[in-house]
């Protein structure tokens, strides 16, 4: 027993969160514009409501920011450990040990301040798995907590949700066991031409438990090809 806040400690290190969106090389603040949670833990269950934006057992602090996006540009979601970690080295940003892809998607809506996220819409615009020996995760922990997405030129103006997302897949062995971690911002998408109308999924139901993507043991046999779960990458 004198082992267990040792490894309860290690455990709640490896977790993170979507804390605040760069664009245009501006970073709009914690919480600015982003639904963020006051705890750092993933959704477990791909069927829960939260799946979508978070939520219990994390639930997520509304924000009245709605931050504009030129179509067709690059955002940079930033991924924290926590709300007040302010470096950005890897281990501020999740633990090494997770490993996995990104994911993010869009989702229009008549009111990004007040639609919850759950239910049907949701299109993939950015997707990085396993390429090279190297993860998604990887990078991304690697890379100052930076998760570049960019915006299609082709979808309509508006406003939107973006969820980013990353996936961890240590303890994926089992279901559950994969770790989903994901927050919402707030977009008001302007300049695109709606020239495609994406094919959309909802959120739950775009995952299953028994996906090859999402029950996978990553140590044994050695991934040669992983399958990332959700929809194909929306492209114009």
């Amino acid at each position: 027993m004198k082992f267990a806040p040792i490894l309860l400690a290690s455990a709640a290190s490896a977790h993170t969160i979507f804390s605040s969106l760069e664009v245009n090389g501006v970073n709009h603040g914690v919480g600015g514009g982003v639904r963020v949670p006051s705890y750092n833990g993933p959704i477990e269950n791909v069927d829960s409501a939260s799946i979508a934006c978070n939520g219990a057992p994390n639930p997520t602090t509304p924000t009245s920011k709605v931050i504009t996006v030129q179509a067709g540009q690059n955002v940079t979601a930033i991924w924290r450990y926590m709300l007040s970690t302010t470096g950005s080295a890897p281990n501020d940003i999740m633990d090494i040990s997770h490993k996995g892809p990104t994911m993010a998607y869009l989702k229009k809506v008549n009111d990004a301040t007040t639609d919850s996220g759950v239910g049907g819409g949701w299109f993939k615009i950015q997707e990085d798995g396993y390429n090279n020996g190297v993860w998604g995760t990887e990078k991304v922990i690697n890379g100052q907590g930076r998760h570049s997405i960019r915006i299609p030129s082709c979808i309509a103006p508006g406003q939107y949700l973006l969820r980013a997302e990353m996936l961890a897949l240590h303890g994926a062995g089992n279901y559950p066991g994969a770790q989903f971690y994901m927050e919402c911002a707030q977009l008001n998408i302007v300049g695109g031409t709606g020239s495609k109308t994406p094919s959309t999924v909802a959120f739950p139901g775009a995952y299953s438990g028994s996906h090859p993507g999402v029950k996978i043991s990553i140590y044994w046999p050695p991934v040669t090809n992983y399958q990332i779960p959700g929809p194909s990458v929306f492209t114009c």
